[in-house]
């Protein structure tokens, strides 16, 4: 009977949980439908799309890239607020010193998002752009883009690389969960790196230049989740009891 009523108690909790996730992401849409006229305005000011005409090439083509960016403004800003409820759930669970450590998950979570859409963004998308118009021009083709294309091949670049700066706070995790120890990273070094330098390829231009700007930031990146994640083993290491 306790079982079953615990049950009913944490899906009560869980329900309860999902409610103030889903309003709040109803309010950061509501904002995010007020911002998004101005958000257009100011990525259509940059120096990337400055010298791009967004054309539309159907009638909902402005009224789909008014709401995806609503929608993606939400997301972003509901984001610290999902990964909180999500740690408060789990928090009766955990131990005080746990309960401490897992809640400076959530603003550091939010940080490394942002530095990675930022990041690709302010750097490797404008490279991106770059290298496809100058390829255009090489063949002699009319350059004619539309919206929805324009911020489809954005989104594929930003976000993607936005999860991927998400990797230290993940070996953590998989550290802390005891899935990853220091002899696992030195053993799998050398693909990781491999599958870094192919994420890199793949989300930059097809040039040297390019693949080393996006590539090193990664690799760069993995070390030093690499020495968080040993730090935190040691740590782990020295704080268990000792067999008797």
């Amino acid at each position: 009977m306790n079982t079953q009523e615990d049950l009913i108690g944490h899906l009560a909790e869980l329900r309860k949980r999902l409610i103030v996730v889903a309003a709040s992401f109803l309010a950061a849409m509501c904002g995010g439908l007020y911002a998004s006229p101005h958000i257009l305005r100011y990525i259509k000011a940059g120096p990337t799309a400055e010298s791009v005409e967004w054309n539309v090439f159907s009638f909902t083509d402005g009224l789909f890239i008014y709401l995806r960016c609503a929608f993606l403004f939400a997301i972003l800003f509901v984001l610290p607020v999902l990964l909180y409820q999500l740690w408060a759930f789990v928090r009766p669970g955990l131990t005080s010193t746990e309960a401490k450590g897992t809640l400076a998950y959530v603003p550091v979570s939010f940080a490394l998002f942002l530095a990675g859409v930022c990041f690709s963004y302010f750097l490797v998308f404008p490279m991106m752009m770059q290298f496809m118009m100058e390829m255009n021009h090489n063949i002699g083709a009319v350059e004619t883009y539309g919206i929805d294309r324009y911020f489809s091949f954005m989104f594929s670049i930003v976000f993607p690389l936005g999860v991927a700066f998400e990797m230290p706070l993940v070996m953590l995790f998989l550290t802390r969960l005891g899935l990853l120890t220091p002899e696992r990273l030195t053993s799998t070094r050398k693909y990781a790196y491999v599958g870094l330098a192919v994420v890199g390829a793949c989300i930059s231009p097809p040039d040297f230049v390019s693949h080393l700007s996006v590539t090193v930031p990664l690799l760069i990146l993995f070390e030093i989740s690499a020495f968080l994640s040993r730090r935190f083993a040691r740590k782990m290491s020295q704080a268990a009891p000792s067999p008797t």
